[in-house]
């Protein structure tokens, strides 16, 4: 970009339009534990801490240039941020860091390639996924689509999927049954479920939680499995593994109803359940090389039983499905996201509500958020002096965008830290930078960007897809705060920032109680119910912190040091507190210890 950040942009694209906050540099991104560090990278949005790999320090301002003018509201810039105001003082982004959210973990825990930058964009890893089976590759592709088909030639660079003939789209002579992988509930509370045999509550100490029960997953390929989701309810609590989905009761953890066995891999499922407690998974046509994911069912936790099965159509040229589908949830529409485009389906019957697709200056949905809003993220002019991202919030029962937000080019939309509030996390590649903006409700307008100089580190699994906006654990947000964990030095414990949503500024920080990351995990009754991970010889905790007021770590649940071997050792992990139990469980198998690693704990008193 060439113009100060608060002049008009240039054709329509590149600056944001209505800043209206003095930009701020952002929080650090996250990052899986037990890897080495990615180097010092260049800090986020043009605030030198130290000297970078890069040899020069990056220019104020994401867009390259000094502020110029007062921002909007005729008061001079108070610290740096990412629409062009120099620094003032050291920014927290030099700092060498562990990688970020986006490297290249090939499915859900494997060791990850080092991404380019901290929080930079996901580098698709393991299965040979390369550039062309990216969004970003797919949409290149799709532009260099028209000038090859008006040479005459049309080259087939995405593979099709199975014989149509042979998907293995259930209907009632094709509901998936139990199997005989593993113990499954017959119905009469007598099966076990995947249930471990071994006393982890032996030794346990007063004060310490219990295991209230735990599972063992079952079978996995030798090159492992992904366990995507864990949905907890007022009695169940569910989990989707390789190509079963199972459920368990809180309490006692009997399995809920029989397991559900897929015909093949599991290849999604929704982060979030719906409000009537239902939930999506997607599995693959087959196991070719060109099987797609376009198998959605929805489960009812309550019984266990399908709603619905569907069959996703592949869209147009270089669209589809591919290996992986979003599926998230908004009012009672399931939003099905593939490469370049989504279909809203309706939670009652399954069937299409609409399709949100190409649009505008060549811009493609390429990832959607759910929950109180229903966000889509699109790639938009790919290749183009004009390549961009937008975020639209739509309507979920029309598709219909009910605002537009651009970003100048050169800035993904990597992120959705909330909906409700808006709160994104955005990088750029080029510059080494990244920033986190909050959007006033119902409107494209900048709320604020955070201007805390601080290393943030949020843990964020690999994506599936391109871009995993709602993948993140260890961020928080209510109606005018946000929470993100710091980043621990060695030896010492990390802390839990809240940030205001009105400026960007910090509100208090709190020291985890132990030297081990403390997470925030969400509000509620005005606390912030936080984790703090076990250690090789301590159990984890949960502790609630009083958003107002003394800010102390109170503990809510000490997890055994019985089991904190177990719990440490989930190298990739879903977690939650609910009722006063906190669950744990692996959302990816190594396929190596042949069925014996665990699937899920829960903790109790």
């Amino acid at each position: 970009m060439t113009q100060p950040p608060n002049q008009p942009p240039q054709g329509g694209f590149g600056a944001p339009q209505d800043p209206q906050q003095p930009p701020q540099p952002p929080g650090n991104a996250p990052q899986p534990p037990a890897q080495p560090p990615a180097g010092a990278p260049q800090p986020g949005y043009g605030y030198p801490q130290q000297p970078g790999p890069y040899g020069q320090p990056p220019q104020g301002g994401p867009y390259g240039q000094p502020q110029q003018q007062p921002g909007p509201y005729g008061q001079a810039p108070q610290q740096p941020g990412p629409y062009g105001q120099p620094p003032q003082q050291p920014g927290p982004y030099g700092q060498p860091q562990q990688p970020g959210p986006y490297g290249a973990q090939p499915q859900y825990g494997y060791p990850q390639q080092q991404p380019p930058f901290p929080g930079g964009p996901a580098v698709p890893g393991g299965g040979g996924a390369g550039f062309f089976k990216t969004r970003a590759g797919i949409a290149v592709a799709a532009a260099a689509a028209v000038v090859v088909i008006a040479g005459g030639v049309v080259w087939a660079v995405v593979g099709g999927g199975d014989d149509p003939k042979k998907d293995p789209v259930a209907d009632k002579s094709q509901d998936p049954k139990p199997t005989g992988s593993a113990p499954v509930n017959p119905g009469d509370g007598s099966g076990d479920g995947h249930a471990g045999t071994e006393d982890l509550n032996a030794g346990r100490q007063a004060g310490e939680s219990k295991v209230l029960w735990y599972k063992t997953a079952p079978k996995a390929p030798g090159d492992g499995a992904d366990a995507p989701g864990m949905w907890i309810t007022s009695t169940v609590a569910a989990k989707a593994v390789y190509n079963e989905v199972v459920a368990y009761d809180i309490v006692g953890g009997k399995p809920s109803w029989p397991t559900i066995t897929l015909p093949h891999k599991i290849c999604g499922a929704s982060p979030q359940k719906s409000a009537d407690d239902k939930v999506a998974v997607a599995y693959m046509s087959g196991v070719t090389d060109r099987a797609k994911c376009n198998q959605v069912i929805q489960i009812d936790l309550k019984t266990g039983k399908k709603d619905w099965e569907r069959k996703i159509g592949e869209g147009a040229l270089f669209d589809g499905t591919g290996t992986g589908v979003e599926l998230t949830y908004a009012g009672s529409t399931l939003m099905v996201g593939r490469q370049m485009s989504g279909v809203g389906l309706s939670t009652t019957d399954g069937k299409q509500l609409f399709e949100k697709k190409k649009y505008g200056a060549a811009c493609f949905p390429s990832a959607f958020a759910g929950g109180e809003r229903l966000l889509a993220v699109s790639s938009c002019g790919a290749s183009t002096d004009k390549e961009h991202d937008e975020v639209q919030e739509l309507d979920p029962a029309t598709g219909e965008a009910k605002w537009t937000k651009p970003f100048p080019k050169g800035w993904k939309v990597a992120r959705a830290y909330s909906v409700a509030p808006v709160v994104l996390y955005l990088t750029n590649e080029d510059k080494k930078q990244w920033n986190i903006t909050t959007l006033k409700n119902g409107s494209s307008a900048v709320r604020s960007e955070v201007s805390v100089d601080e290393n943030f580190a949020p843990e964020c699994g690999w994506a599936i897809l391109d871009r995993d906006l709602q993948g993140c654990t260890g961020v928080a947000a209510d109606t005018n705060t946000l929470y993100l964990p710091t980043k621990a030095t060695s030896g010492s414990a990390n802390e839990v920032v809240a940030i205001s949503l009105e400026n960007g500024k910090e509100r208090w920080r709190v020291k985890s109680p132990v030297a081990q990351n403390m997470l925030p995990l969400k509000t509620e009754n005005g606390s912030v119910i936080a984790y703090v991970n076990a250690s090789y010889d301590a159990g984890g905790r949960v502790v609630s912190l009083a958003t107002a007021g003394a800010h102390t770590p109170k503990t809510l649940l000490q997890n055994p040091a019985g089991t904190a071997e177990i719990e440490n050792g989930f190298y990739s992990k879903a977690i939650d507190y609910v009722d006063g139990r906190f669950y744990i469980s692996t959302t990816r198998l190594s396929g190596s210890a042949k069925g014996q690693e665990k699937l899920m704990l829960a903790y109790g008193k």
